[in-house]
């Protein structure tokens, strides 16, 4: 079998056979296919595509490349949620102890934030002491014991894929829908649990724009994970506007401590209660409708904020900054953002917003940076929303004083005020399962 051919078949926009995708990325991975030939390989599936069977079958092969996380040892069904990322995207926090307090297992290993979208894991280390690193058995005790762990990403999760992503980003085939779908479901095929529940943002801070490859996205992923053996249903989620009002790691953590105990913004808990509804569906809690009430029940009585506060404890965090946030570390510097004009906030550029938290210190523009814990923005004016000449847009926090008239400028370009109403936005769009497309 030679590398050449197969790029010449699916030049021609030929199917590639299963042995065919197996000897591309073992060989690839191996060293034994050159940069130049798998590059001129991505550029032909990002012209001509795949059909499911070639993507669901690259997926498997990604996913076998490094390990493969066994989770018999915890009881139960496990549930798994991956987000497409977005701006303020804090429901991971809201979810998994949702899905805990009403029965389902939330084995989750999560990443770290690059550019303008938040990380699940720095969100977390931004509670003092917890511990996003644990060993096989304390990640499976910690579920047993909790319902959910929220831990890093294994470091040899699909490393064929982060071999494979790294030469995309360079050769311009990052935005092709196989290779998108084929490197998420990896990673979520390697984690082990038996069901899937993908958020997929649409709009100006997510990565798919329109709704229409939004649905292509969720579909192909869906079919991956059903071709899979692994239940899946992806929701269609809004990324036009920012999730909830703060952006920044603390910040989100407290806002999601609020929705757990009642009182967090409508839209982070609606979203957030229809996410953790479908999970629970998944692990067979009922229908849709039932597992919405559970869902409800938890944050009413209080199990599942208790049930985060009994994971953090247990992965060596401060519980006590989750019931007094005047204990979370406070950044020096502060700035309101006042309105010039009156008027309705008639658009958002979310991913503006959230190049204006990274600039206050709270995103990384590499790996290698580090992230202020305290930094971010609370909006106090969204979509939609009435603004008179002298209101507080947005509070800025920062321990840089010096990029806080940077970060203003910025925010003052990402929204827009106009003199009538814009009409209401969804907050959810579309729900896909296999076969099936829901529109709202």
């Amino acid at each position: 079998m030679r590398m050449y051919d197969l790029i010449d078949k699916k030049k021609r926009n030929g199917v590639l056979t299963d042995s065919e995708i197996k000897f591309m990325v073992d060989s690839y991975f191996a060293g034994e296919i050159p940069d130049y030939q798998m590059s001129a390989m991505l550029m032909a599936i990002w012209f001509n595509g795949m059909n499911d069977h070639e993507i669901t079958e690259l997926t498997k092969v990604m996913a076998h490349s490094g390990d493969m996380i066994d989770l018999s040892a915890i009881e139960g069904k496990k549930v798994d949620k991956h987000s497409t990322g977005g701006v303020g995207d804090k429901t991971t926090l809201i979810v998994a102890p949702i899905v805990a307090a009403c029965g389902g297992k939330v084995a989750k290993m999560s990443g770290r934030g690059l550019g303008h979208t938040g990380g699940t894991i720095d969100k977390l280390e931004s509670i003092p002491g917890y511990r996003t690193v644990l060993s096989r058995d304390e990640f499976f005790n910690t579920v047993n014991e909790c319902g959910l762990s929220l831990i890093g990403q294994s470091g040899n999760l699909a490393p064929a894929d982060k071999k494979l992503y790294a030469l995309r980003d360079v050769t311009a085939t990052v935005d092709s829908i196989p290779l998108i779908a084929s490197s998420i479901m990896s990673k979520k095929l390697a984690a082990g649990s038996d069901c899937i529940l993908l958020d997929v943002k649409t709009g100006s801070g997510a990565f798919m724009k329109t709704l229409d490859d939004s649905i292509k996205l969720a579909e192909t992923m869906v079919a991956i994970g059903e071709g899979a053996g692994r239940r899946t249903v992806a929701m269609i989620t809004d990324m036009d506007t920012p999730l909830g009002l703060s952006i920044g790691n603390s910040l989100e953590v407290i806002e999601s401590m609020e929705v757990l105990q009642g009182h967090g913004p409508a839209d982070l808990t609606e979203v957030s209660l229809q996410l953790a509804a479908n999970m629970l569906y998944l692990v067979g809690k009922g229908s849709l409708e039932d597992c919405r009430k559970l869902a409800e029940v938890s944050i009413n009585d209080g199990t599942a904020f208790e049930r985060f506060c009994k994971m953090v404890k247990a992965q060596g965090g401060d519980d006590s900054v989750l019931r007094d946030y005047d204990k979370f570390a406070k950044a020096p510097y502060q700035c309101e953002v006042i309105a010039k004009t009156d008027g309705f906030i008639t658009n958002m550029n979310s991913e503006t917003i959230g190049v204006t938290s990274m600039i206050l210190g709270a995103g990384r523009e590499t790996k290698e940076n580090d992230i202020d814990f305290s930094a971010g923005l609370v909006i106090h004016k969204k979509y939609g929303d009435e603004v008179k000449s002298g209101d507080s847009l947005v509070t800025l926090y920062t321990s840089k004083k010096d990029s806080l008239d940077e970060a203003e400028k910025l925010y003052r370009t990402a929204i827009q005020i106009g003199n009538k109403k814009p009409p209401q936005k969804p907050l959810i769009y579309a729900r896909v399962e296999r076969g099936k497309i829901e529109k709202f």
